[in-house]
């Protein structure tokens, strides 16, 4: 009996890393820091454990808004990581991601609401974190950095590398 092959998904990198002290601010960028396992990323006012532990955000959905006319930036979004070379918004939730050599995510929800006055989507008329913005739990905890590879390493109902 002949598999069903499932097309292999190639790594991206970590284009950004972000954190904010508080809410409702956009995020600066990072050259490190530490996710903490069923937590999120250390220092982010974001960091509370739940579903929402870390967001992630693909470095093209942040060029298709400047494509649209906003002077926008990786960070602006409130995503912890912005990931280069892999669009983590067709990932389906229960995705396993490995960032660099030790952290281990789960993808818990695609998308959410944009809050109350979004000025990305005042400026521009429409904005990419609803549709586009990932959000997962840290199942083993690490440091990330600019530059590490991100990784698919099991997609529910198949692994990459069946």
């Amino acid at each position: 009996m002949k598999k069903n092959p499932v097309k292999k998904i190639l790594p991206g990198k970590i284009h950004a890393v972000s954190i904010s002290d508080r809410k409702g601010v956009v995020k600066h960028n990072v050259p490190q820091a530490r996710l903490l396992a069923e937590h999120g990323l250390e220092g982010d006012a974001h960091a509370e454990g739940g579903r929402r532990q870390v967001s992630l955000l693909s470095l093209a959905s942040i060029d298709k808004m400047v494509a649209l006319g906003a002077a926008v930036s990786p960070g602006d979004f409130a995503e912890n990581l912005t990931v280069a070379g892999l669009e983590v918004m067709s990932l389906p939730v229960g995705t396993r991601l490995r960032v660099g050599k030790e952290v281990l995510l789960e993808i818990t929800q695609i998308g959410k609401a944009c809050h109350q006055g979004c000025a990305i989507r005042e400026q521009v008329g429409d904005c990419v974190m609803p549709r586009e913005g990932v959000f997962a739990r840290v199942l083993k905890e690490g440091m990330v950095q600019v530059g590490d590879a991100i990784e698919v390493l099991h997609v529910p109902g198949g692994h990459p590398d069946d």
